[in-house]
């Protein structure tokens, strides 16, 4: 009883005076708080997107924080590059980064994760995703169906809307010509000449808003949201079909590698996509979200998420072929 005296009234009452802890024989310790301020990954800390190139991985989150790890996820490197928080993340083709800050930022950082550099987006809509294109071209989308692109690495950019009061937040180049948009109201976009134009490839099913979406090609791709919901199309977006998932908690992100094509939802789940369906390989039942992640080596996935939740998720190997 009087180890729990110790502890419980060294940190119910540390900012109070010393006067009212003397019920306690042991003397104030701080170096538990200490060590946690100190400490790389934080249960402050809610990570919101990951890359990596050639030589290390990146996660960013809240409140400017940024982890570097040149060893596959074994060690990270903490970095606060600014107070604001970080939204979206890629590669570019040179394996520097670009960052999407709340503040509508468009931080570029170094091969080596260490150096970032902040350059303002021109327009006054909420930017929501970003992405590097194959060409080294710098795009983000957000709010007003607005997409916004530079092609000299953000000294200066071109901007466009389809006037439609919506939000865009998923923004994925496949090659130098095709990318998609998925956004709010179940918007589906696309262009086929490198950003150039735009247009309506399609809308998802009773305006479904898409927390996250994954193209594998110019004709199939899933979009993922609320109550567990993922969608598949097999067109290009024109039209789509519910994939069974088994599970009521939002999908929040989506990762594909040799092994396959992965789902990050809250509660720790992760969920593998065989046989036209979605099957739970996760253990964990934790109220934490995973909102990112990616494929490592020997049959690794690396998921990140609310409350600095890293999970390192060995893969189970397939013993015939599937679908992915």
């Amino acid at each position: 009883m009087r180890t729990w005296c110790n502890a419980g009234k060294a940190i119910s009452l540390a900012g109070l005076s010393t006067l009212l802890v003397t019920g306690c024989e042991a003397p104030l310790n701080l170096e538990a708080v200490r060590e946690q301020s100190q400490q790389t990954v934080k249960r402050t800390d809610f990570y919101q997107a990951m890359a990596r190139n050639d030589e290390v991985i990146v996660l960013s989150g809240n409140n400017g924080v940024v982890l570097v790890s040149s060893d596959n996820a074994e060690t990270w490197h903490r970095q606060v590059p600014t107070t604001n928080s970080f939204l979206a993340l890629d590669v570019c083709p040179d394996n520097s980064f670009i960052a999407l800050t709340f503040n509508n930022e468009l931080w570029h950082g170094d091969a080596s994760g260490e150096n970032w550099t902040a350059h303002p987006l021109p327009s006054q809509e909420q930017m929501m995703t970003a992405d590097c294109a194959p060409d080294g071209g710098w795009w983000a989308a957000g709010s007003f169906t607005t997409i916004q692109s530079s092609t000299d690495e953000g000294k200066t950019w071109t901007e466009t809307s389809l006037n439609e009061d919506a939000i865009l937040n998923n923004l994925q180049f496949l090659d130098s010509d095709n990318a998609f948009i998925t956004g709010e109201y179940g918007l589906v976009l696309r262009t086929r000449d490198g950003g150039e134009s735009w247009d309506y490839a399609g809308y998802l099913p009773n305006e479904f808003y898409a927390h996250t979406s994954y193209f594998r090609s110019e004709d199939e791709g899933w979009v993922g949201g609320l109550n567990g919901f993922i969608y598949h199309t097999t067109d290009g977006g024109v039209s789509w079909e519910k994939s069974p998932t088994d599970i009521s908690s939002p999908i929040f992100g989506f990762a594909y590698g040799p092994s396959g094509l992965y789902a990050l939802a809250d509660n720790a789940t992760v969920l593998k996509h065989a046989n036209e369906s979605w099957h739970k390989i996760s253990t964990s039942d934790q109220p934490l979200y995973l909102r990112t992640g990616l494929l490592l080596p020997d049959n690794q996935l690396l998921a990140a998420g609310g409350r600095g939740l890293l999970l390192n998720l060995e893969i189970p190997v397939a013993r015939s072929a599937s679908t992915d």
